[in-house]
């Protein structure tokens, strides 16, 4: 899985749910928990910022509100 192709993803499903559960199983073959790691280290990843730098900046502002919390 490439930034851009993780990116992507987020893009078009961008409210975490169940079903955005099962999608990331079924489309990707990886476990939420996984993909959520993927997807960081993706936001953060030159590819990923060239790639799609305003999902790729949402990603890492959710990740940093949620770390203060």
């Amino acid at each position: 899985m490439t930034p851009s192709a993780l990116l992507n993803f987020e893009r078009t499903h961008p409210h975490h749910n169940g079903t955005k559960e099962e999608t990331i199983r079924t489309e990707l073959g990886v476990t939420p928990a996984r993909y959520y790691v993927l997807l960081g280290r993706a936001a953060r990843s030159l590819d990923g910022i060239a790639a799609d730098p305003i999902t790729a900046r949402r990603v890492r502002e959710r990740r940093r509100v949620r770390a203060v919390v």
